[in-house]
This record gives structure tokens, C-alpha cells and sequence, in this order.
């Protein structure tokens, strides 16, 4: 019997969790965490992995900002750095539990519009949280744009919508030899083309954004989004909030939802219903299977 194929898209903040220290054995932890439940996946699945980087990429940056003797690296190359990093650890933690298995990591460049309105208004959260005060001063000192996030602020950049994968033919080739593959790590490294030459880009793109392109280009059977919520949910953080347990791109249509969190995710899994996509869960890493199956999480599926 011929395995479905999912894409599936971990969150950067799954691998390493809302204010914890950006430590490398704190990340490692949660990727051996995260690695489990994809593993149990790939039993069952074909898996094409997708991975955030937006605490990642934000450590790598103010780290680059602290070396004074050369200028901070542009935010492709971090995000090249971040794919390299991650991929690596998500790469060994499944081959030890799938020894079996073959699982490939591709740096992967996706291609953007340098004309995006989303340049004129970044939205994408990188690095750690901080307190209102500290994150004005930061941004007042290095030109950042900075926006509140929950009860705390992150830095934010341009985060434009993926119009191509470059290595979108590796990729198709490796999940045909029954690779796991990980791939379009941080929403892939943001390029353009200029005369005929790829460019890198001052960005960092939404990976569930990535992961819904990547899905419909390969024709994947779903797309599973998982992060540190259970659920999608109306009203969340007040007293009225209420899980939403199966829904359609029209219903939810009629909703708001956080653009630096939730927003996002929503757009992507619609996006994909509406090229013709079945199935999206989208719920808390450690119930990854069961989301599949229809029994936790947000399953959004083609309206009738």
C-alpha cells in the first residue's frame, strides 16, 4: 500500500519555547522531543518536513550585532545558517530513531517578489521576547521595527509570500527514492531573480506560508501545522475562548486572528484548501498523529 505524503510544519517556537534560553542542549532537547512525534509520522506517512527559525535567526543576528569588527550578516545568510543548524539536529535525532529510514536535509532557496507590499510593513517576529521598554530602546539603537507579541515585543521584518522554490526538482526526486526530507527550514532563504541571477533577500519568510506552497507543489495528500497551541481558537486568551474542532476556509473567513501567531497559519492551510488541497490539522506537537487522523486539534477541510 502506497504511503500518503504530508507536509508537515513545525513551529520555531515548538523547538524552542517562549522564553526559555537560547541555549543549543535546550534546543536539542526539544528537537529530540519534536523528533518522536515525527518519527511515530513517518511510520505511517510520508513526511516532508518544514521547520521554523524565528528565535533562531533573531539569536544569530544579535549575535552578529555584538561582533563590531565586521558588518552584521544579511538576514538570507542567517537564514541559511538557521536551515543548516536546525536541519542538522532534526536530522540526526530522526535517523537515531528511524535508523532505517533515509533522511536528507536540503538548503533550500525560495524566490520572492522584491515588490511585495509586505517590505513596507514587516510583520515576521525573530529573536527573544522582551519587556516594551527594553525592546524601544533596542530598536531606537540598531533601526529595528519592533510590535508586541502577547504581553511581550519582538523584533519583526519583512515577510514576503514564497512564488518559487528553487529546488523544488531535488526535492520531488528524494521523496520519490522514500526520503524523509527537511526542507524550506525558516520558510526557505529568500532570493530574487535579477538578469538571470539569483539574489539573496533582506527577509525572513513565514514557513507556514512555505510549507502550504511546497505542499501544493508536490500535490501532498495534507498539510499538518503544528505548534504550541492544541487548537485554533475564537476569542483566545479571554474568558470566551472556544476550540475550533473541524471548519472550512468559508467559515473561517469570518474571523480575525493574531498576525504575528494564528493569522499566518490560517492564511497558509485556506490557501491550500483552495488549490485543491484535502486536509489541514493544525494542534500541539505531541498530538501529531492524532491531528492526522481527525481525532485533536483544527481540521480544516474543502467547504461543500
Amino acid at each position: 500500500m502506497t504511503k500518503q505524503t504530508v507536509v508537515v510544519a513545525l513551529g520555531g517556537n515548538a523547538l524552542l519555547r517562549r522564553g526559555e534560553p537560547l541555549e543549543a542542549s535546550i534546543q536539542r532537547q526539544n528537537i529530540a522531543t519534536a523528533a518522536k512525534t515525527i518519527a511515530d509520522i513517518a511510520l505511517q506517512y510520508n513526511v516532508v518536513l518544514v521547520h521554523g527559525n524565528g528565535p533562531q535567526v533573531g539569536l544569530l543576528a544579535l549575535q552578529g550585532l555584538e561582533y563590531k569588527k565586521v558588518m552584521p550578516y544579511p538576514l538570507d545568510v542567517l537564514g541559511s545558517e538557521t536551515q543548516g543548524m536546525i536541519g542538522y539536529i532534526l536530522m540526526q535525532e530522526l535517523k537515531n530513531l528511524l535508523p532505517e529510514l533515509d533522511v536528507s536535509c536540503m538548503l533550500t532557496q525560495m524566490l520572492v517578489d522584491p515588490q511585495d507590499p509586505a517590505f513596507a510593513d514587516p510583520t515576521k517576529p525573530i529573536g527573544p521576547v522582551y519587556q516594551e521598554a527594553e525592546a524601544r530602546e533596542l530598536a531606537e539603537k540598531f533601526q529595528w521595527t519592533v510590535k508586541a507579541d502577547g504581553q511581550y515585543f519582538r523584533r519583526v521584518v519583512p515577510s514576503p509570500q514564497p512564488i518559487g522554490i528553487v529546488e523544488c526538482d531535488a526535492i520531488e526526486t528524494l521523496i520519490k527514492r522514500n526520503h524523509l526530507v527537511i526542507c524550506t527550514g525558516g520558510g526557505g532563504i529568500p532570493v530574487k531573480r535579477e538578469n538571470n541571477k539569483l539574489i539573496g533577500v533582506e527577509a525572513v519568510i513565514d514557513k507556514d506560508m512555505s510549507a502550504a506552497y511546497l505542499a501544493k507543489q508536490l500535490n501532498a495528500d495534507a498539510l499538518l501545522i503544528l505548534t504550541d497551541a492544541d487548537a485554533v481558537y475564537l476569542d483566545w486568551g479571554q474568558a470566551t475562548q472556544k476550540a475550533i474542532t473541524s471548519t472550512t476556509p468559508r467559515a473561517l473567513s469570518h474571523y480575525s486572528f493574531d498576525a504575528g501567531s494564528m493569522g499566518p497559519k490560517i492564511e497558509a492551510s485556506c490557501e491550500f484548501i483552495k488549490q485543491g488541497g484535502k486536509f489541514v490539522g493544525i494542534g500541539a506537537l505531541h498530538n501529531g498523529l492524532k491531528i492526522l487522523k481527525g481525532q485533536a486539534g483544527t481540521n480544516i477541510i474543502a467547504d461543500k
